[in-house]
């Protein structure tokens, strides 16, 4: 007891709302972005992928890099997001979910893709005979029936979201109760020598890894017999 009570838990905090925020911008983005993908041409759509997965394939350190690039208050963008907006990305709290956003969004868009391309065109052409529209038909019969595919790729972005390193390291830094995520903190502890704390981290972050997979298991499963049944 006296082990968890000297424990600083603001890296969980820290960690739960970049991960939250950031799987709601990538779930709004992910879906816009493959019904986007959808429409268009082979050679369109594959140049569309390449950028888009971009972060998945590439070390997150590197993700991390250009966006330091990009936001460094010795750059445009940085210097006015700051002298206009008061605003820095770099060292600062967004500046954590901006790095778990971009590493975590390929997971999402391409759950979704994957999700809208097993939909049955016959259900799309039935809402067209009965003269819905595009955005209807969108909402109310795509959506639902990929309904399984999304829910599992919110799922593993909030997961990926979650314990994001590389990028978060480079771009935000390790600021106690500000920055420092269970991830980031897992490595300040082992640098540290603190190896009981750091092993505290790794167990809540395996426990949650854990019951995100349970959960993916469930709703592929409940997708598999929705699918059955019809």
């Amino acid at each position: 007891m006296d082990f968890l009570a000297s424990i600083d838990l603001s890296p969980l905090l820290i960690s739960l709302k970049t991960a939250i925020i950031a799987t709601v911008v990538a779930f709004f983005g992910g879906i816009a972005c493959a019904r986007w993908a959808m429409k268009l041409k082979p050679l369109s759509k594959s140049i569309l992928d390449g950028i888009l997965n971009l972060p998945l394939v590439l070390p997150p350190t590197v993700a991390g890099f250009l966006l330091l690039l990009l936001f460094s208050l010795k750059r445009p963008l940085g210097i006015y997001l700051w002298e206009h907006y008061q605003f820095k990305v770099v060292l600062s709290w967004p500046g954590c979910v901006l790095a778990a956003t971009i590493v975590a969004f390929p997971l999402m868009y391409r759950n979704a893709r994957a999700a809208f391309e097993q939909v049955d065109v016959n259900y799309i052409y039935a809402g067209r005979t009965l003269g819905l529209s595009e955005w209807t038909i969108f909402r109310k019969v795509v959506i639902p029936v990929a309904g399984p595919g999304i829910a599992s790729g919110t799922i593993l972005t909030f997961a990926r979201a979650l314990g994001e390193y590389g990028a978060t390291s480079m771009l935000a830094g390790n600021i106690l109760g500000k920055t420092r995520t269970m991830a980031v903190a897992i490595a300040a502890e082992v640098s540290a020598q603190n190896y009981d704390v750091a092993g505290f981290w790794v167990i809540v972050l395996v426990a949650i890894a854990f019951l995100f997979i349970f959960a993916i298991n469930i709703i592929t499963m409940h997708g598999i017999s929705k699918i059955q049944r019809w």
